[in-house]
Order: C-alpha cells, then structure tokens, then sequence
C-alpha cells in the first residue's frame, strides 16, 4: 500500500499516468495491473523520480521498460547504483555487472546486506563456485538461501555430485530428488583403465551437468601408450577382416565365373 497516494495532488496522479502511457510504453489494458503491483508510482513525481530512472535503465540497455514498471519508482542514486557499485566491488567488472543486472533487473529489489552479500559469499566460501556462475545465472540471487540453496547444496555434496546452478536450483523438490536418483558415476571407465595396465592417474573429477555425468582425466604418457597399442591392435584385427572378406568375394566371384564358362 501506499499511503502517500492520498496526499498527492490530482493533477500529480494525472501526470504519473500520463507518463507511464506515453514515456514508459504501458498499453492502456495492462495500467490497473501495473499500478495495483506498483501503487508508488502514482505519487512519485515525474520530473525528479520517474524520468530520470526511466533514462538510467535504458542507458544499462534494459529493453521492455513496461515489464519493469516497478523499478521506475526507485532512485537511481539511493537503490540502483548502489547494488551496481556492490558487484562491483565482489569482484564483478563494470560490464558484467551491467549485464548481470540487464538480464535480471530484479537485481535493483535485493537488499544488498540481507540478500546479496550473503547468497554470493555462500557461493564462494560455502560452494566453492566461481564469480562467472553468477555472472551467467543472476537468477540465483532470487533463491531462498535457506530453504533452496542450502539444503540443495547439502544433497549435492552427500551425493558427491556437482550441478549446474540452473540444474540444481530450477527444478522443484520432486524433480530434483528424481535428478539425484538417476545419476550415476563413471567408475567403470577408470577401473577399465587400470585393468589394462594404465597408471599413474593424475586427475580424475566427477562434473554433472544436466543429469550427466562427465569424467575428465589427464592422460600421462603411459597412458597414451597404451591407449596406442589398443588402437594399433584394433586395426590389424580390421585389417585382417577385410582382407579375409576380400578373399571371400574373390573366390565367390571366381566361381560364378567358373560356371557362367
């Protein structure tokens, strides 16, 4: 609610909604939506609030100002430059935090100290993530760190298993528990290569991205040898079967011929 609205001159209100018609691109039908979602709007005053948001927003290249309607009511110099200059400082640079926040305006309503401060050093100290992840999915700020992000990174270390921001915070409980039940791990692999007489196994890493699971070694130079001599083998075995099906032909041919005389 806004109670301010009462005490604002009428002539003001006609000026907002005029505003919000012609500068801002609202359609006519979706007015009563936007201010029921945004009531401040009506008495924020054009000239000192909304216009000059409305030119800060489109400077970082946020396109469809109609769909963030809402923003237009924050100060650019109190709100939106201030969660700008925070990501900043984490590390983010200009032009990334520019995108991050053209991508998900949403950014501009987190309370830096509540919301961002928190989330992005759970990200770094508690997960071990890095900066480019939430560069990519901004999205991430907008989850419940504990009652999605946590719990969600908790099942993920259990299982062993490390998911994609989207893959692990997107789905709903059900589909990632579900998720979480069909991954399997890619041992049989590196038990094979042992076996066959490769050691020295530098790095062997477990990545799940989307429900898969991804095995990523270095490969030292027995390795290759011996990864060699298999391929070495394998195409003399395929030599050996073509020739022998050429012999086959020839002596087919060789008959057909025979009778055909």
């Amino acid at each position: 609610m806004c109670p301010e609205i009462l005490a604002s001159p009428p002539l003001d209100i006609a000026h907002a909604v005029t505003f919000l018609l012609r500068e801002a691109g609202v359609a006519g039908r979706d007015l009563r939506r936007v201010i029921n979602r945004r009531p401040r709007l009506l008495a924020s005053s054009v000239a000192g609030r909304l216009r000059p948001t409305l030119y800060f927003l489109q400077m970082l290249g946020i396109s469809h100002i109609p769909r963030h309607t809402h923003l237009l009511s924050c100060s650019v110099e109190e709100k939106l430059i201030p969660r700008l200059e925070f990501l900043e400082r984490s590390g983010f640079p200009s032009r990334e935090a520019r995108a991050m926040v053209r991508r998900f305006p949403q950014l501009f309503c987190y309370s830096i100290e509540e919301n961002l401060r928190p989330k992005l050093r759970f990200l770094l100290e508690k997960m071990g993530r890095g900066l480019e992840e939430a560069r990519d999915f901004p999205q991430y700020f907008s989850f419940s760190l504990g009652k999605r992000i946590r719990p969600r990174h908790s099942a993920c270390v259990e299982k062993q298993v490390v998911l994609l921001l989207p893959a692990m915070l997107r789905p709903s409980d059900q589909e990632f528990a579900a998720r979480l039940k069909v991954i399997r791990y890619p041992r049989r692999k590196e038990q094979e290569m042992r076996h066959s007489g490769a050691k020295g196994v530098e790095e062997a890493t477990y990545r799940v991205v989307h429900g898969r699971a991804l095995l990523k070694h270095k490969r030292t130079k027995e390795h290759r040898r011996v990864l060699a001599r298999g391929t070495l083998r394998y195409l003399k075995s395929l030599c050996g079967m073509i020739s022998t099906g050429m012999l086959q032909i020839n002596t087919l041919v060789l008959r057909r011929f025979k009778a055909y005389k």
